[in-house]
């Protein structure tokens, strides 16, 4: 990673670090501008450093690809489950805008997808200043990942290599968060959640003669699984599938794959996976 979590959490308040001449010039500036629109409440006067630090990928093009490739995957694996597709679409509907993300991070762990991020380049103060009348005015700015974020991410995935996953136990896991009888305003919730406890029984067969020493691995595996619940669709989308699909919406996406509906803002992830 370009940048370490103490470089950019534990530095000096960046206020202090500005040159001399940097300052003037804001300073100059700033009172022409309070002059013209009245004087900045405190809520306004904040310390950068008092913001998260944001960040992006390294090489966007790359890793990209790569997370196109593994949202693909997700997807047939989802499209060859005929179970999945006796449920009435709207629960079908359901269960994929709650559990994309989880899916498609078993399947980077899966696909050992790694990826490094440095911090976003931060606007120039003169630059910020000037523009800072016209912001209001403009689309908002889309979010950036924090870096914060980032690394809880890439522990996630970490804690999975380290458990050495394999092929089969991914896949009954997989399953397991597919079905999922808790997301709400499902209609068919008993037979789906018949069938979470039929992957999570396939995955405990498949982990007795695997690893019948270990014990506690079935149930280490769905708690670290879990955790990824926990990870925001938002940090996933801006962090791998934004610079593809501009202001698309990622799940409006997915869905289209899964019901192989063709549409112009399909063509750029499509591309990518290719």
């Amino acid at each position: 990673m370009t940048t370490s979590s103490t470089d950019l959490d534990c530095e000096r308040c960046q206020c202090q670090q500005e040159d001399n001449r940097t300052a003037i010039l804001y300073n100059l500036l700033s009172q022409n501008l309070n002059h013209s629109r009245g004087s900045c409440s405190p809520a306004h006067q904040r310390c950068l450093c008092h913001q998260r630090r944001t960040v992006c990928l390294r090489t966007p093009h790359v890793t990209c690809q790569a997370a196109s490739n593994v949202l693909v995957k997700t997807i047939s694996f989802m499209k060859n489950l005929p179970s999945f597709h006796l449920l009435p679409r709207e629960d079908q509907l359901l269960l994929l805008d709650s559990c994309w993300v989880p899916l498609f991070l078993l399947g980077l762990a899966q696909e050992m997808v790694t990826f490094e991020v440095m911090e976003t380049p931060a606007p120039s103060m003169l630059k910020k200043i000037l523009l800072d009348g016209q912001s209001k005015q403009q689309e908002p700015e889309r979010t950036q990942p924090t870096l914060a974020a980032v690394q809880r991410l890439q522990c996630c995935l970490n804690t999975f290599w380290s458990l050495d996953v394999s092929p089969k136990e991914y896949a009954y896991l997989k399953g397991a968060i597919l079905f999922n009888p808790d997301v709400p305003g499902l209609r068919a919730s008993p037979y789906i959640e018949s069938l979470q406890r039929e992957a999570q029984r396939a995955l405990q067969e498949v982990l007795r003669p695997l690893h019948p020493e270990d014990q506690g691995r079935f149930a280490r595996i769905l708690l670290i699984a879990s955790t990824l619940k926990s990870i925001p669709p938002a940090l996933i989308t801006d962090l791998f599938f934004r610079p593809v699909i501009g202001n698309a919406d990622i799940v409006e996406l997915i869905a289209e794959m899964l019901y192989e509906i063709t549409g112009r803002q399909l063509a750029p992830l499509l591309r990518m996976a290719l």
